[in-house]
């Protein structure tokens, strides 16, 4: 089995566009989440929302190129790309059959709203365009991308919910471990519009705390009344670790763990065992035991019934004695789709740049949370081992061990 090196990140969410920007954001616990006035004037339960500010796709694509890509594919794209520099690997390294294409993406809302408005409108199928049938469909990231870099190993999507970016990395890293590709593109993406949200602001699970948007998403906290919607793109170029060595590259950290399970149990209700599963088979399969990891980076939503039930996944792999844990969703919002692929790239931040970013908003614990050690101020000193869980509707789970030092 290969070693897997982290080479390259890209990332465009609400904390900013690049790992500087994001990195002081995470440090000093600046939140990215704000009230949405157009969401006020539809009428929704929670205008909450995450906000990318000053991304200008025209400026990232030509517009032929824009054509069959909804925002959230470009804002993808611009964060490969940043990731692929960011990992100096030339042209011919990347345009063969030894470099696959992996992201998560649960769904494409947008672009199929776009297409029946037309239809509505018009009157024939002919108005809509060929552009549409591309950015309709959940693939729509990975068959362009793989186009615009031209890629020719593996390229495909996984649809798991918030679990999604995750078991794209945890993929990705497995294929290269078993060397049946050299290096991937992987990563997660979220649409942040809002008639992608709509479905669920119907089910009560937003937080209405409008009157303190930066504080609305309180992770593991007793006061917390439900999460905040983000979106945006995160990125990782994933290596063969011999090989990255060989070229010179910069190794940013390593992805030496996986584990996934499902809880076979509940839509929308988090089981007893199910992200426990999955985080003892990550460490198991790092090599690691649960008392090596120095920080663990956690799925936390800021719902109730969730953040509780991962507090007690937790407890029951760590006992008394749990790392240092932190829900960036705190700031960030819940990225659903690309989360699992973001926690990978803010982790990688905070170990390129030395610190752990604080859980905000947690000022009370419950009885659940009681028993985590939850970090409210930023630590100054890099995360080693670092686990990051991610969870999704259905109850499908994937976690991932990063390692930052030899």
């Amino acid at each position: 089995m290969h070693r897997v090196a982290i080479t390259g990140i890209g990332i465009v969410s609400c904390l900013g566009q690049d790992a500087v920007a994001v990195g002081e954001a995470l440090r000093q616990g600046r939140s990215g989440i704000v009230v949405d006035e157009e969401r006020v004037r539809l009428g929704f339960r929670s205008p909450l929302t995450g906000a990318i500010r000053g991304f200008d796709p025209a400026a990232v694509l030509s517009k032929k190129q824009r054509k069959t890509m909804p925002d959230f594919a470009i804002q993808a794209y611009a964060a490969a790309r940043d990731a692929l520099a960011m990992s100096r690997l030339e042209d011919e390294e990347i345009q063969n059959e030894n470099t696959g294409m992996i992201f998560g993406c649960d769904s494409s809302c947008i672009a199929a709203i776009e297409q029946v408005d037309i239809m509505r409108e018009k009157g024939e199928s002919k108005q809509i365009g060929s552009g549409l049938v591309f950015r309709s469909m959940t693939s729509c990231i990975t068959m362009n991308l793989n186009t615009l870099f031209h890629t020719r190993g593996a390229c495909w999507t996984i649809s798991s919910a918030c679990s999604s970016g995750g078991h794209a990395v945890g993929q990705a890293a497995d294929l290269i471990a078993m060397g049946r590709q050299e290096r991937v593109i992987c990563g997660g993406a979220q649409e942040i519009n809002w008639e992608s949200m709509c479905s669920f602001d119907a089910l009560n699970a937003f937080s209405i705390r409008t009157d303190a948007p930066q504080a609305a998403s309180r992770p593991f906290d007793a006061d917390r009344d439900g999460l905040v919607p983000s979106g945006g793109a995160a990125a990782l170029v994933l290596e063969r670790y011999d090989l990255a060595k060989a070229r010179g590259a910069a190794i940013l950290g390593e992805v030496c763990g996986y584990g996934f399970s499902s809880d076979g149990n509940n839509l929308s209700v988090p089981s007893v065992d199910g992200l426990q599963r999955a985080m003892s088979k990550a460490i198991e399969g790092a090599g690691r035991k649960p008392a090596d990891i120095d920080y663990l980076c956690a799925h936390a939503t800021s719902t109730p019934a969730g953040d509780a039930a991962e507090a007690d996944n937790i407890v029951a792999v760590f006992g008394s004695r749990t790392p240092w844990i932190s829900s960036l969703k705190s700031m960030t919002g819940h990225e659903l789709w690309m989360s699992g692929a973001s926690q990978v790239v803010y982790s990688t931040i905070m170990a390129q740049q030395g610190f752990i970013a604080p859980n905000v908003n947690f000022t009370t614990p419950d009885e659940s949370s009681a028993r985590l050690r939850i970090v409210t101020e930023a630590i100054p000193r890099a995360p080693e081992h670092v686990l990051c869980n991610s969870a999704g509707f259905g109850g499908t789970n994937s976690c991932l061990v990063l390692r930052f030092s030899e």
